[in-house]
């Protein structure tokens, strides 16, 4: 599967959380492409659910101090309260800011919301729709 994801913006997925988690899961971490056609360094950050903040926002730190052209923020706020999720999405779009697609799987997608530039939205059959996107994300043919 190949999904395009502009560059510095947040894009959130939106759907059935059983979807969201088998698209993360087709996703491929070592074939990410930059714009120019050449390889991206994909990072998938994620987190178990009795890591603390600090871990996970020494997790986020990596993608913002080693180089990277994507970031799978896959399910990094589960366990957390909402000042903890805040923190955390609030750190991944400083990641974005930097230069970086980032594509978000949250427990909490309407937090996730709150930071994202646009949506994916999944259905129930793995078909994948731009939603509020403000510059087309989409399948590449």
């Amino acid at each position: 599967m190949s999904l395009r994801l502009p560059a510095g913006s947040i894009t959130v997925l939106l759907g059935p959380s059983v979807e969201r988690r088998r698209l993360m899961n087709r996703l491929d971490d070592a074939t990410g492409r930059g714009s120019d056609g050449r390889g991206a360094v994909v990072r998938r950050l994620g987190a178990r659910v009795a890591d603390g903040l600090a871990d996970r926002m020494r997790t986020v730190a990596t993608a913002r101090s080693e180089p990277t052209g994507m970031v799978l923020a896959d399910r990094l706020t589960d366990g957390l309260d909402a000042s903890g999720r805040r923190c955390v999405l609030g750190a991944l779009r400083e990641v974005a800011a930097s230069g970086v697609a980032v594509l978000v799987d949250d427990v909490d997608p309407v937090a996730a919301l709150a930071i994202a530039d646009g949506a994916l939205r999944v259905d129930e059959r793995g078909g994948i729709h731009p939603e509020g996107v403000s510059e087309p994300a989409y399948l590449a043919s």
